[in-house]
């Protein structure tokens, strides 16, 4: 079986399929409209975001088995044409689960006390106690929308901090020892944290807009380490300034190119210049589960997976 690399991984990812046999060729570089040229020659690909798998892709890949792709969404994938031609789709959201439940903890607890303002202020010759005076999450409801395996994980970090923790998902009987499942409107109704964990699809494109917002009772701290593409940005920054919204931990935003490596083509938008001059919202580039440990992780469960089933 011939499987090509697309996308830089951890090296233990092409050094396991050859030792189990597969014959393995590398390409970073050349274009989509290159690849598909020579696509038909392979059984199975490995990618993580470079570029868009399409039916015209998926066409020339005459041969294709299998899609593997080095992380949780599918997003970038024809899935149902693939699945029209009988190609398996693997993804490995088991990988990098711990790193983005870690990540989401310390965007709240940073929030919460303030740490990048305190740290800002330090730094700059200031000694501001009261300003810097923080929240506990001791007692606090937390309500996790989608509860697969980023949710459970971020649920999992939260057991020691004697706080409710509440999940909802589309799914039923997801909830475990560690979040009682409810309704959504329970969840707006109860949460004083909200945290996003939901793969980007037709059904949560946009899903946090100012309607969304407007169902919960009390005004809330949001954390989105799941898709940018979920959350309407002018509504968040409108929230935020309303105080509807007491506060953001963003890893994803809205405007990110579908390989996540970079943000804009044109102008920053207006909204996102506000959202960048808020002291109530801390920002990271994507990196919740971009950690050294879950590059080993989702590199193993990839060859794991196609092991399983190729082999």
């Amino acid at each position: 079986m011939k499987i090509l690399l697309l996308d830089q991984n951890h090296p233990l990812l092409l050094e396991e399929l050859e030792k189990a046999g597969y014959k393995v060729t590398e390409d970073y570089t050349a274009s989509k409209e290159e690849i598909e040229k020579i696509i038909g020659e392979y059984h199975g690909i490995v990618i993580r975001s470079r570029f868009k798998i399409d039916a015209p892709f998926l066409d020339a890949a005459k041969k294709l088995k299998f899609i593997a792709r080095v992380g949780a969404g599918l997003e970038s994938i024809d899935i149902p044409y693939a699945k029209k031609k009988n190609i398996r789709l693997i993804s490995a959201p088991e990988g990098n689960k711990n790193a983005v439940g870690e990540h989401a903890l310390g965007m709240l607890l940073s929030l919460f006390n303030k740490l990048n303002l305190a740290d800002r202020s330090v730094k700059s010759g200031k000694w501001e106690r009261e300003a810097h005076r923080g929240v506990e999450l001791d007692g606090k409801t937390v309500g996790i929308i989608g509860y697969g395996n980023m949710g459970k994980a971020f649920a999992k970090k939260l057991k020691g901090f004697n706080c409710t923790v509440f999940c909802y998902d589309i799914l039923e009987n997801v909830g475990n020892k560690n979040a009682t499942q409810v309704s959504l409107k329970t969840l707006q109704q109860m949460a004083d944290v909200v945290s996003i964990h939901t793969p980007w699809t037709p059904l949560t494109n946009q899903m946090v807009n100012a309607e969304f917002i407007s169902q919960f009772e009390k005004p809330f701290w949001f954390l989105n380490t799941a898709r940018g593409k979920s959350v309407v940005t002018q509504d968040l920054v409108n929230a935020l300034k309303e105080g509807k919204i007491l506060g953001a931990g963003l890893d994803v935003l809205e405007y990110e190119k579908l390989s996540f490596e970079s943000l804009f083509a044109d102008e920053i938008p207006s909204e996102f210049k506000e959202l960048l001059q808020m002291d109530n919202v801390i920002l990271s580039p994507h990196v919740a589960g971009w950690t050294v440990e879950s590059k080993i992780k989702l590199a193993q469960t990839i060859v794991e997976k196609i092991l399983k089933h190729f082999s």
